[in-house]
């Protein structure tokens, strides 16, 4: 086999060289690990959970750099290009930086077969390792306990909203997830809870290894009114906040979490109130309820558990008046597909789904069947198309310049509508 070359080249060799696509083990990640010396200088920050784990991390990143900190971000799943998972002082590496380090990797696995998700991390760690930033922030991936990012020590580790995904890796209850959730803590370095109502399992971890426990609500808290909000923690005390940039009905709670994180590391990495404003403001994160303007309205929301749809539907509620929502959607077939369609039927008034660029995704016949399933109204209009894109462009065609479109889904549906740029929303009949 011709060596790989090109950032494309590696990613289908990383595709290609492990037999099943999670494989939840550690060992062979931390031989790999040592081989390559990979130990970080600076403070770590670990972000789990089931939602709100991205906008965490994008509030904490942002935050840090406009505090003046060299950061490094690590982020999946991406939504187009492979490069947005590894962004350096705010950057997304780019790929020619990235070849020397999968080449690294490569180089020392020997015989050790890694799935992809483990080898890109293990190759994005190693840039960031050698960029020596002030601070790195890792996304942990689906799990948790034995998740590639958890191969490394956290000197802060985060665990979101805890809800029902994965539940054939992870277990089939709250409970049982955040068991899994927890395995990021260490004994005696912070361990921070963003959940309101965290499960028990969660705590109990934290406590019988003696992590530093931090809890929402206990240890650190919010407030606030239309306006503007305060945040409190143990020693810290930020007020007449702005709301984050990022939009959605649950973004205070990640920033309360995100300070939290900042808070418990801040011996290390001081923060001022001007740095934390100043980051919330100016934080971005495509996909997470992501408004792109024009007319009709746009919003692309990568939301794919029952949780976070009911957090979208919260969202798309409080936007204001729309005569139509119409709705692209593509999902994965191991989803709560009923659950996630639920809570927006209210509000959707035709549906456009879609077949999604991988063998996990559920296929638009049986998306249609869901919907008509539990449809109130066995008259709301359901059109199948073969990529995002083409549904896109059918809603499109479909809407009047005062109606809304959501994107919701998978990150593939997002991605598949962001794959050629952010669209240019105008109805045809405009004007």
């Amino acid at each position: 086999m011709t060596a790989p070359r090109t950032l494309d080249d590696w990613l289908a060799h990383c595709e290609r060289l492990h037999p099943k696509s999670m494989d939840f083990t550690l060992d062979r990640v931390r031989v790999v690990r040592d081989r390559l010396q990979l130990r970080f200088e600076c403070p770590v920050i670990s972000v789990g959970g089931t939602n709100g784990k991205g906008s965490t991390c994008a509030m904490i990143e942002s935050i840090a750099r406009h505090a003046g900190y060299r950061t490094a971000l690590y982020m999946s799943p991406h939504l187009v290009h492979f490069e947005e998972r590894c962004l350096i002082d705010g950057r997304m590496a780019d790929a020619a930086t990235l070849l020397p380090h999968f080449e690294a990797v490569e180089a020392v696995r020997g015989d050790i077969t890694l799935t992809y998700f483990e080898f890109t991390t293990l190759t994005v760690l190693r840039a960031f390792v050698h960029a020596r930033p002030d601070v790195a922030i890792l996304e942990v991936g689906l799990g948790g306990r034995l998740d590639a990012v958890n191969a490394f020590d956290a000197d802060c580790a985060v665990v979101t909203g805890i809800a029902l995904d994965h539940t054939e890796f992870l277990g089939p209850d709250r409970e049982s997830i955040g068991r899994e959730k927890a395995g990021i803590f260490r004994a005696g370095r912070p361990a921070i809870v963003g959940d309101p109502q965290p499960p028990a399992s969660l705590i109990a971890h934290a406590v019988a290894i003696g992590a530093d426990l931090r809890l929402q609500g206990r240890d650190f808290g919010l407030q606030g009114d239309r306006q503007q909000w305060s945040w409190r923690g143990r020693s810290l005390r930020f007020s007449a906040l702005a709301y984050p940039a990022l939009r959605g009905a649950n973004q205070l709670l990640n920033a309360a979490t995100a300070l939290a994180a900042l808070e418990s590391l801040h011996d290390r990495l001081p923060i001022s109130a001007q740095a934390v404003r100043n980051g919330l403001a100016l934080v971005d994160l495509p996909g997470r309820f992501q408004i792109v303007p024009g007319r009709p309205a746009l919003v692309l929301d990568g939301a794919h558990n029952p949780q976070a749809a009911s957090a979208l539907a919260v969202s798309l509620d409080q936007m204001g008046f729309f005569p139509r929502t119409l709705a692209v959607f593509g999902v994965m077939a191991d989803k709560d597909i009923g659950n996630v369609i639920e809570p927006l039927r209210p509000l959707v008034d035709h549906w456009f789904v879609t077949d999604l660029p991988t063998a996990r995704a559920a296929k638009v016949a049986d998306l249609a069947r869901a919907i008509a399933a539990g449809a109130a109204t066995p008259d709301v209009p359901v059109g199948s198309y073969d990529t995002p894109s083409d549904a896109l462009r059918a809603a499109l065609a479909a809407a009047d310049p005062a109606d809304r479109i959501v994107v919701f889904g998978s990150f593939y549906t997002v991605g598949g509508v962001l794959k050629d740029g952010l669209p240019q929303m105008a109805a045809p009949h405009l004007g």
